[in-house]
Parts: structure tokens; C-alpha cells; sequence
């Protein structure tokens, strides 16, 4: 028989497992005498239940105010296994092989574990804080942003990767605003496009944070994963016909071709290289067109001699 746990990757129980045992019904809720306790306002009291039979668990939302969520969509029952995410309040729970510290946990008696995740509870879930902190390996950011989506969540969500930090605000569930820290003027669209490209880092789901109110974005948030998305996958396949983001690029000289072929926004493009050196990188960080359009432009100059990298 397999060993399932539930492992935390988010919340204030994150890095603790609890071992599941066949058959047996572990409620989690609010309330006190249950088996997890999760003691915040966005749990119910009695608000979800899960079940082992076999490989496979079976989660029951009970009714709850806020609702049950796996893999981002709302249920009312599901069967997941190992890998999938069900997520409770603030509390993102992977189902993974049980581990030997998550054995030695259920060696304990049933009131000792209890009182464990009781007290835990009490000393770190009664302070109101509603923080929500994990890595993207964990919980891919589409997934992350669409449990935000489907449970109407406000608040900022801040994705650090090495020195990068992005904060994403949202309000009800709809992400009104995006900002980078290494590029602040860039479009929120733009932003929000680049860090769905990230595969690593970590995120925490904060407050409400104050942002610039001249550029809300006022599109529901399935449109702007799938234009995100659609995006990125265009940018990958066009990237590979570039050269490396850290190249510098030059305005060719002597200039043989003809700046009156080129569009306004292929002249927006080339002025960038023109009034200064400047890298593959630097061009798609610097103009307002998303990085997919910006690749499809840098190609042409590139592929007509308007611009060279240096060196080369």
C-alpha cells in the first residue's frame, strides 16, 4: 500500500507533511478539535475532507465559504494523486510520497499530533496575517495566479527571482497591475508576460500595496494567462534565431539600407541602437512593444544590415 502525504508548500505550516492513512478521513477546518487545523478567516470550520483509498485521495469541499481548490479549479469533490495541489485558505498542500520524518510523525499518538498542528496553528494563524509564501518550482505561477483568480483574492503577489522582484496587484481575483524592479516603466501587460516566464524563485502573497492607478489593466485574468502564454511560446521559437541577450548590438556602417522601408515601429527599434550601444536584451527591455514583436523586429534589422553585433 502506498504512502501518501500531504506535504505544505505554502502557508504557515510550509515545509511540514502529514501522513495520510488508508481509509481513514482527515478534516481539515477552523475548528479546534479537527485533525489539521487551519486557524484563519478563510477557512471554515469543518471545510474540507480527505480520504486515501489506494494511490489515489478523495477531497470533499464541505460546504465551505471560500471554497476547495485543486490544481487552481474550484471543486466540490476530486480525486488527485501524487502531485497534484489542493489548496485551503492560504495553504497550498502537495500530495507526495510520505517521507521518513512524515512516518515518524504518525508514530505519534493521534491526540499528539493534533495537539501539534493545533498549537501551531494557534501561535502562528491567530496573528490575522493572510501571507501566502512558496517557490515557483512548487507551484508553477499560471497555476499560482489562477487560485488567486477563482477565490477572488486581494492583495499583491511579490515574485522574486535572484535580484528581481515583480509584484503583481490584484483585486477580487483580477490582476489590475504588474511592475519589475529592473524595469519600472514597463507596461503591465509586458511585465506580467515576462515573469510567467520564470520556472524558478519564490512568491508571497501579500496585503494590498499602493501602485500607480495610470495604467489599470481591465481584462478578465484567463485573457491575460492565455496572451501571456500565447506570447511566450512565440518569443521562445523566435529567441533561437537571435543572438544571446548580453550581445551588443551597433548600427551598421557604412549603412546601405534604406531607412524609408522601415516602419515606425522598426525606426523606434533601430533609434535605441543608434543613440547608443546597446544589448539584444536591453532592446526588448526598453520599448513598449511586447517582447514577441520586439524579437520579430530585431531579426529584420539584424537580417537586413541595419544593425551588426559589435565584434562579430
Amino acid at each position: 500500500m502506498p504512502k501518501l502525504a500531504l506535504r505544505f508548500i505554502s502557508g504557515k505550516y510550509k515545509g511540514g507533511e502529514y501522513l495520510l492513512k488508508e481509509g481513514k478521513e482527515v478534516v481539515v477546518g477552523r475548528s479546534s478539535e479537527l485533525d489539521i487545523v487551519l486557524m484563519e478567516d478563510m477557512v471554515s470550520r469543518r471545510h474540507a475532507v480527505l480520504v486515501q483509498h489506494g494511490d489515489k485521495i478523495h477531497v470533499e469541499d464541505r460546504g465551505s465559504t471560500n471554497g476547495t481548490f485543486v490544481n487552481g479549479e474550484k471543486i466540490t469533490t476530486a480525486v488527485v494523486g501524487k502531485g497534484d495541489r489542493v489548496l485551503i485558505g492560504t495553504s497550498i498542500m502537495k500530495v507526495v510520497d510520505a517521507s521518513d520524518d512524515a512516518a515518524s510523525i504518525n508514530g505519534a499518538s493521534t491526540s499528539e499530533r493534533k495537539r501539534g498542528y493545533q498549537e501551531l496553528g494557534r501561535t502562528t494563524m491567530h496573528s490575522g496575517a493572510r501571507s501566502m509564501t512558496g517557490t515557483i518550482a512548487e507551484v508553477p505561477l499560471p497555476d499560482l495566479i489562477q487560485l488567486f483568480s477563482t477565490s477572488k483574492k486581494t492583495g499583491t503577489l511579490v515574485v522574486m527571482l535572484d535580484k528581481v522582484v515583480a509584484r503583481i496587484h490584484l483585486e477580487q481575483g483580477k490582476i489590475v497591475h504588474a511592475s519589475l524592479s529592473d524595469a519600472p516603466g514597463m507596461p503591465s501587460m509586458k511585465a506580467i508576460t515576462r515573469v510567467l516566464s520564470w520556472e524558478d524563485g519564490t512568491f508571497e502573497l501579500l496585503g494590498p500595496q499602493p501602485h500607480s492607478s495610470a495604467e489599470t489593466i481591465n481584462l478578465p485574468t484567463e485573457h491575460i494567462l492565455m496572451e501571456g502564454l500565447r506570447q511566450l511560446d512565440e518569443l521562445r521559437h523566435k529567441q533561437a534565431k537571435l543572438p544571446p541577450g548580453q550581445a551588443r548590438l551597433g548600427v551598421v556602417h557604412p549603412l546601405e539600407s534604406r531607412l524609408a522601408e522601415l516602419s515606425p515601429a522598426e525606426l523606434d527599434v533601430f533609434q535605441l541602437a543608434l543613440t547608443a550601444p546597446i544589448t539584444v536584451q536591453g532592446v526588448f527591455d526598453r520599448t513598449a512593444m511586447n517582447d514577441s514583436e520586439a524579437a520579430v523586429i530585431l531579426d529584420k534589422l539584424l537580417k537586413k544590415k541595419y544593425l551588426a553585433v559589435e565584434g562579430s
